[in-house]
């Protein structure tokens, strides 16, 4: 079954709620979202009412909850210990934020490995190491999914090689996955027209039981550009034929892919329109729609 959905919002009047009806208006029986501003660490309390209320909406509307993924806030940098103080804080957040995927019932915490910054990349990658081994604990049900990233700036883990050392130095490595990224995965130097041959790169190396999540995006930018810019589906340098094959690639069926591409503008950037509804249906059709931005402009205008 194709398991096709976006990233939605999270907010503290509807919580889960208003994440499941955003879901099921887009015609998606997965997602991901963030509990809070993943640019900051300001975080509403857990409504029990509201989540028994997402549960039943769940079940009605066939999403599983195990294709349900919490993204963990950007702040949290695990490869960058030259302030202690900066460093325990990521360690002590990323607990927190185990426990509030905890509390929604929730399996997967997609976590962005981070930034060596003014380090060396092999310490960079031995901070997170020493860092998942304080927060991984062998009885909690949350598993973390390490992304793959773009490599920009001092990013680490923009190599699978990176995520390989990493999960063979954590000692709960059962607790430790990967999300795939394709716009990431693009501009570090895999080229996404020829995925099958990363996967088995990948399988050698990791496994490719270990993939428990991929983002789907279009990039802006050529293979090794090492950017990180997102584009709608079939409107970047992927093309959609090459992300059609990526989504229906049989190895990865019952993987969660997840949209985060861009918003369409309208008046300018005056205001900002979601545009997955229609990139789903182009998904599920197999068939690139030319004209999802206006599509989309109609939509949300009428």
């Amino acid at each position: 079954m194709l398991l096709i959905g976006s990233h939605v919002s999270f907010t503290s009047k509807e919580q889960l709620v208003g994440s499941v009806k955003e879901t099921v208006s887009y015609g998606a029986n997965c997602f991901m979202f963030y509990t809070g501003a993943p640019q900051n660490t300001k975080r509403c309390k857990i409504d029990y009412d509201l989540t028994v209320e997402a549960r039943n909406l769940l079940y009605e509307n066939n999403i599983d909850l195990k294709n349900i993924i919490i993204h963990a806030p950007y702040i949290i940098n695990l490869a960058n210990n030259e302030k202690k103080e900066n460093y325990r804080f990521a360690i002590n957040f990323l607990k927190e934020e185990i426990k509030r995927a905890e509390m929604f019932g929730i399996e997967k915490l997609v976590l962005h490995p981070g930034s060596f910054v003014n380090l060396d990349l092999e310490t960079g990658i031995n901070n997170v190491i020493n860092a998942l081994n304080e927060v991984i604990k062998p009885n909690q049900t949350v598993k973390i999914c390490l992304e793959v990233m773009a490599g920009k700036g001092s990013e680490i883990c923009f190599d699978i090689n990176h995520i390989k050392k990493i999960i063979d130095g954590v000692n709960h490595s059962e607790k430790l996955g990967v999300c795939l990224d394709t716009c990431h995965l693009n501009d570090a130097g895999y080229d996404m027209t020829k995925f099958d041959e990363f996967l088995d790169e990948f399988g050698k190396l990791i496994g490719i039981d270990k993939i428990w999540c991929v983002h789907v995006n279009d990039s802006k930018n050529p293979v090794s550009s090492h950017k990180d810019r997102h584009e709608n589906i079939g409107y970047g340098t992927i093309g959609f034929d090459a992300l059609i094959n990526i989504i229906y690639n049989k190895r990865l069926s019952d993987v969660p892919k997840i949209l985060e591409t861009p918003y369409v503008s309208f008046n300018g950037k005056q205001r900002l329109f979601p545009p997955y509804k229609f990139e789903i249906d182009m998904i599920k059709n197999k068939k690139f729609n030319k004209n999802l931005y206006e599509d989309v402009i109609d939509y949300y205008k009428s």
